[in-house]
């Protein structure tokens, strides 16, 4: 079945009430993007729960309607209902799709270095590298961060194939587990144990899911449970408020001479996160991806 597709552009102020009005009217979907995307004039918004957030000067708006829906009658009941002059908008039809087919040419195989590739559970049997030691992370997107194709999640799982290459025996925590792409790649980079901590309980699912995809033994923990670990290796990819207030934590879990890694942090945030660290690690800025940076170093001996 076919559905009435709805677009139109208002300035951000009015844009969440306009489609709550389109919502309570019927509309079976209201998607908002920015409405300068792709242009010369978009710009980068970046930001973290408890920050000041910026906000697209102008949202495009599209609400999906069943037929046969009046949806040039829509727009005009919702400019109504805000007082504000309706706005330009164009009506079309959006014929029936496999959704599920569309979501999963989203999610390609990605290719983090030479060795190191993740795959989506679809590709698992297709996919193949040249390189003779290759590693398959096979991973089934869902709602659980960390797919690959974020550059923090790239930058971690870099670091980790950096510094793994080095150590014989190691213990790996991996705090803010997400979907547990890092306790995996852990893993099977030669890891003995890997722990994965997440405070979402439907993240852990996610994780112990992907796990058992990949045949690797890493346990995934609430960040409620008393964790009893000196581990040897500590990465967090979580964002940079909660990886300051982590501070101690993540320090009384990391064993004196244990390397640790931090990311989900943009390059201007950088400095109050070290300065968080330094007082347990010797700790400096290690690599970049775009605004995204990761932080890495060693823990003192107390």
């Amino acid at each position: 079945m076919s559905l009435i597709a709805l677009c139109c552009t208002l300035a951000n102020e009015h844009a969440d009430a306009f489609g709550d009005v389109l919502l309570d009217a019927g509309a079976l979907s209201v998607n908002m993007e920015d409405a300068l995307e792709g242009s010369p004039a978009e710009k980068p918004i970046f930001g973290e729960p408890g920050a000041d957030q910026k906000c697209w000067c102008e949202c495009k708006i599209t609400a999906l309607f069943s037929p046969p829906s009046d949806a040039e009658a829509m727009v005009r009941h919702a400019a109504a209902a805000l007082e504000i002059d309706v706005p330009a908008y164009s009506i079309s039809q959006v014929e029936d799709v496999d959704w599920v087919r569309a979501s999963r040419e989203q999610f390609q195989p990605i290719r983090i270095s030479e060795r190191l590739h993740v795959v989506p559970t679809w590709h698992a049997e297709t996919h193949s590298s040249p390189h003779e030691n290759a590693i398959h992370l096979i991973l089934d997107p869902g709602a659980a961060f960390g797919t690959g194709s974020h550059p923090t999640t790239k930058l971690c799982m870099l670091w980790l194939e950096k510094a793994l290459a080095s150590i014989q025996q190691y213990a790996v925590l991996d705090y803010g587990c997400g979907s547990g792409i890092l306790s995996i790649a852990a893993m099977k980079l030669g890891a003995t144990k890997a722990v994965g901590v997440d405070i979402d309980a439907h993240a852990l699912d996610a994780a112990r899911y992907n796990a058992s995809l990949n045949n690797v033994s890493a346990v995934f923990l609430s960040s409620y449970y008393h964790l009893d670990m000196q581990a040897d290796i500590t990465v967090a990819n979580i964002l940079a408020n909660p990886l300051i207030v982590l501070a101690p934590l993540l320090a009384a879990h990391t064993r004196a001479g244990g390397r640790i890694a931090l990311s989900g942090i943009l390059a201007f945030q950088a400095e109050e996160v070290l300065h968080a660290y330094r007082p347990s690690f010797d700790i400096a800025l290690d690599s970049r991806d775009e605004d995204w940076v990761c932080l890495a170093g060693i823990r003192r001996s107390d």
